[in-house]
């Protein structure tokens, strides 16, 4: 899937302030074998405090000017911040749905996202997601990734 280059800078940072994070939603459903659209792509990041000062810097970075504040919500689980707008929007969250960071990241797949390295779930841990997530769209995707 071809991103915009501002998507692909933010990887690019993401990987150079090494910080723990696992590509998740649409993005690891087509990396399993079934691309669909998307609004946002989603970063699941280990929500240690050590790891929020990296996103921070990640973001200083990007441009992001109230990385601090940001900083602070990703060092706890269960938050989710938004920047920017679909279908390029991007989600940082510290928690996601029938998975812990440390289980998802043991279990977890080394790929490319538009030719830029990034680790993924394995599929068993996305399903899992995406089962106890209980969307309608989450579903879906549990129905179609389990054909491939």
């Amino acid at each position: 899937m071809k991103l915009p280059e501002d998507l692909r800078e933010f990887i690019g940072l993401l990987t150079s302030h090494e910080v723990e994070f696992l590509v998740m939603g649409g993005h690891a459903v087509a990396f399993h074998g079934y691309p669909r659209f998307t609004g946002d792509i989603d970063f699941f990041v280990n929500p240690k405090p050590e790891n929020a000062r990296r996103v921070a810097a990640c973001l200083r970075a990007f441009g992001f000017h109230d990385a601090a504040a940001i900083e602070v919500e990703l060092a706890q689980p269960g938050k989710l911040v938004q920047l920017g707008v679909p279908p390029f929007r991007i989600d940082l969250l510290t928690s996601v749905s029938g998975l812990s960071f440390e289980e998802a990241a043991r279990e977890s797949i080394p790929g490319q996202i538009d030719g830029l390295p990034a680790r993924f779930p394995s599929k068993q841990a996305l399903l899992a997601n995406k089962r106890a997530s209980g969307r309608s769209k989450d579903l879906l995707d549990v129905e179609e990734l389990e054909k491939r």
